[in-house]
């Protein structure tokens, strides 16, 4: 072999020492205790929810929060007077008299996005200082609200976000989500936690306080920007608390219905991720393993380099996706989804390189582009 293909085997062994490095990570992860220490830590909370449309078993799903086993907290919804979900929402009421659960009807603000607009509204309106931000289509179990508040004890953290899966896949695509989720999107957050620490949070749960929001500007500063939930973490890091991703599993509804909608959401989120952090993103050519394991055999065929790139490759993703989803998250029936993994890298590789091209994001049926962390519509809207 030439020192040229040396040097194309070397790189594309690359993703091989970062599967490695995800499996550790991840185990790191899972090995902490996940029963909460101090689950008798119960500070009032007030759960937030922003709803627009109405998401699959909603009921379900809105009911999880009135079931938990917490002393006191309120519900809070911020929806429109004609949505589609107010009927759902006016039954969950009728189901649980015991709760004190709140509609909030509009947010009396404008803003490209709306769901922040909403929760401008919210926080304003919660009564209590702790707060429990979740999307429509989360459902948790009766102790959710105790494993969140229990990190709170700790003056030092300042923010939570958890974990999630779906709660059960449907059809293909649904399937082909889940397990990228779990063997490719998980690995990643994994490995980030163990090498950069937590400066994130997920929109499906953020957990925070209203004093935290309101010391980096309010959702007012962020009701323009690409990416909001990300955000909310990083500005709490910025303000010195500790962010804590927990080992506690939640769930969110599939609802793909097509393979194209999957694919446009996902080139729609690389490619903000591309426009907000661009090295980062170039960086991810090399956590693919399966186009490096390709190029390899391509470069040197022979059976050798086959096994050993290949095969590599399947048995590292499979141990990744077994230690995540299985050992992890305490999922079954996980084997007969494995065989999609291939085809989710190979999809994610093709995601990947259209971001490139990409220069704007279509949001809610009107195009962007991102100016300095800010969405911008392409074209202004007549008479502004």
């Amino acid at each position: 072999m030439t020192v040229l293909s040396y040097i194309v085997l070397a790189v594309a062994a690359i993703p091989g020492i970062y599967y490695l490095l995800a499996l550790y990570s991840s185990a790191r992860f899972w090995s902490q205790e996940r029963t909460p220490p101090d689950s008798d830590y119960t500070p009032p909370i007030s759960c937030l929810k922003p709803i627009r449309g109405l998401d699959v078993e909603a009921y379900e799903n809105y009911a999880s929060f009135c079931r938990q086993d917490y002393p006191e907290y309120e519900i809070l919804f911020c929806v429109d007077a004609d949505d589609p979900a107010l009927p759902v929402l006016e039954k969950l009421i009728r189901d649980f008299p015991e709760r004190r659960i709140r509609l909030l009807f509009g947010s009396g603000r404008s803003a490209i996005n709306d769901k922040i607009a909403r929760l401008v509204r919210l926080v304003n309106e919660a009564e209590y200082d702790l707060l429990v931000i979740t999307d429509g289509d989360v459902r948790v179990r009766p102790d959710y609200l105790r494993a969140v508040a229990a990190p709170f004890r700790d003056p030092k953290v300042g923010g939570a976000t958890c974990v999630y899966v779906s709660t059960k896949e449907t059809t293909l695509v649904q399937e082909l989500q889940s397990i990228g989720m779990i063997s490719d999107f998980w690995a990643g957050i994994f490995v980030a936690w163990q090498l950069d620490g937590v400066k994130f949070t997920f929109g499906q749960s953020i957990i925070t306080t209203r004093k935290n929001i309101a010391a980096f500007g309010g959702y007012e500063a962020i009701e323009n920007r690409p990416a909001d939930d990300l955000r909310v973490g990083r500005l709490i890091a910025e303000l010195g608390y500790e962010v804590k991703l927990l080992p506690y599993v939640i769930q969110t509804v599939a609802d793909f219905a097509s393979l194209s909608e999957l694919f446009y959401k996902r080139v729609r989120w690389m490619t903000v991720m591309r426009l907000m952090r661009p090295w980062g993103h170039f960086g991810l050519i090399f956590t693919l393993g399966l186009p490096w394991a390709l190029v390899a055999i391509a470069t040197h065929p022979s059976m050798e380099v086959a096994l050993g790139y290949l095969g590599g490759y399947a048995l590292l993703r499979v141990a990744v996706t077994w230690l995540i989803g299985t050992w992890g998250m305490k999922q079954t029936g996980l084997w007969k989804t494995m065989p999609l993994i291939p085809v989710w890298d190979a999809m994610a590789f093709i995601m990947w390189l259209i971001s490139f091209g990409r220069k704007s994001i279509r949001w809610r049926g009107v195009e962007y582009f991102i100016r300095e962390g800010i969405l911008v519509p392409v074209a202004p809207k007549a008479g502004s």
